[in-house]
Formats: C-alpha cells, structure tokens, sequence
C-alpha cells in the first residue's frame, strides 16, 4: 500500500507519544474499534520502536507507522519494528533518499510553498502541513489549492475535534492528524472506552 492508498483509510491519523510499551497495545486496540486503523507513533520516547513493535505483532488491523523521523538511519530501524509508513515534520535530502532506498511510504512535512513545490519536484504529492495552526492553516491550504493544485495534504500539530472538519472540508486536505483522540489522561489512566469514543467521533467525521 503507498502513502496514498494509507492515508485514505480514515480522516484522522492519531498522532501518538507513547511512554510505556505496555500502553501500546491496549491504545492501538481502542483506536482500531473505534474506527482508526491508521496510527503514527512519534520517535520521541525510549519506547517508542517497542511500543510499535509489539502493535504489528499484536494488532494485524492497525497500520502503524512512525513519525517524527529526522535521520536516515531511522527509516530501516522503524521498517525492521515493522513500520508500515514514515513521517517527517519536515523534510532533507538523505530523509527522502532514505525512504526510496527502503521502500517505506513516506508522508515529508512542509511549512512554505517553496519546501511544497521542491518535493513535488522529487515526485511527492502527498505532504504534510506542519506545524498547521501556526503555518497558515486552512488559510494557507484555500490560498495554494489552485496553483498547487496537483498537491494533496495531512494538516497536524495544532488540529483538534473543533478545527479537523474545517480542514477536511478542503479539497486539498485527505486526512488530519491529531493527538486529542488520545489524551495523555486517558492514556496516563488506561482509559480506553474513552480512547474509543473519540477515536469513533474522529472516524464519522467527513471529508470533501
């Protein structure tokens, strides 16, 4: 499956910071009950390549991947865990490199409409705006859809359960991503009916 055929399975990529592995399995099991087959574990903690590990052995319905990539060297790390996809809050030249020579679908961020039209140059459609609230938002996105038309984006950092219909109402815009489905309380008290409800209100939301 490529970047596309990944991020059209739901309107919403949880956006996760996982701090014990033990949580891992449990979460990825409410969010794909609750709708959200597609989870991003963030490279930011100790428990991070566990915590995705255990999610591709334990919860064949999930398709999990990595975020917060920024070296090479992270993309056969993430793949050998079992990643099925990578992302970047922005992108380099051995970042991209390293994604074709593993094969591993690959979503790079972008903040300007410079960084955008360099990676549709090296043949990336599908980005992600980042950090989106503080980059322009839906603004930026309705002011680059006609001469970026060719371009598709994933707005994250900033987008909550108010601001994700607005973006998804963009023809531009495929999916969000987003860490309120869930809350560092909820995943702090194991609380994974609640994971699930707003994993399911995330699910229902709809996209142009």
């Amino acid at each position: 499956m490529d970047i596309a055929g990944i991020v059209a399975l739901a309107p919403v990529i949880p956006v996760l910071t996982i701090e014990r592995a033990a949580d891992a399995v449990p979460l990825a099991q409410a969010l794909v009950k609750g709708g959200l087959r597609v989870i991003e574990i963030t490279l930011r903690t100790p428990a991070a390549l566990e915590a995705l590990a255990a999610i591709a052995d334990q919860v064949p319905e999930a398709v999990a991947g990595v975020g917060t990539v920024l070296a090479a060297r992270q993309f056969e790390q993430a793949r050998r865990a079992g990643a099925r996809f990578a992302v970047s809050p922005g992108c380099t030249p051995s970042l991209a490199a390293a994604a074709r020579s593993t094969g591993l679908p690959y979503l790079p961020g972008v903040q300007t409409v410079s960084e955008a039209m360099a990676l549709a140059d090296q043949g990336f459609k599908l980005l992600k705006l980042f950090p989106a609230d503080t980059a322009g938002g839906i603004s930026w996105l309705r002011a680059i859809a006609a001469p970026l038309q060719e371009l598709r984006f994933c707005p994250t950092g900033g987008v909550t359960a108010d601001t994700a219909p607005g973006y998804l109402a963009l023809a531009n815009v495929v999916c969000v991503g987003g860490s309120w489905v869930a809350p560092k309380a909820a995943v702090g008290g194991r609380d994974w009916a609640m994971v699930e409800r707003l994993a399911a209100t995330a699910a229902a939301l709809k996209r142009r």
